[in-house]
């Protein structure tokens, strides 16, 4: 199966891929520098926050 790198767009195979969905170790790295940057967000419902703060 071939597929295309979240971070780069390069097409890679998903057979014997250490890095998938990635292509490189490279790409990998960067996509979880975003994560610690804060640079991607998860969205919570505005219930969830609610049950926080009542409890």
């Amino acid at each position: 199966m071939r597929i295309i790198c979240p971070i780069c767009k390069k097409i890679t195979t998903w057979e014997e891929n250490p890095w998938r969905p990635f292509c490189s170790e490279r790409c990998k790295l960067l996509d979880l520098g975003k994560w610690i940057d804060e640079e991607y967000k998860i969205s919570i419902k505005e219930e969830d926050t609610i049950k926080k703060e009542e409890n």
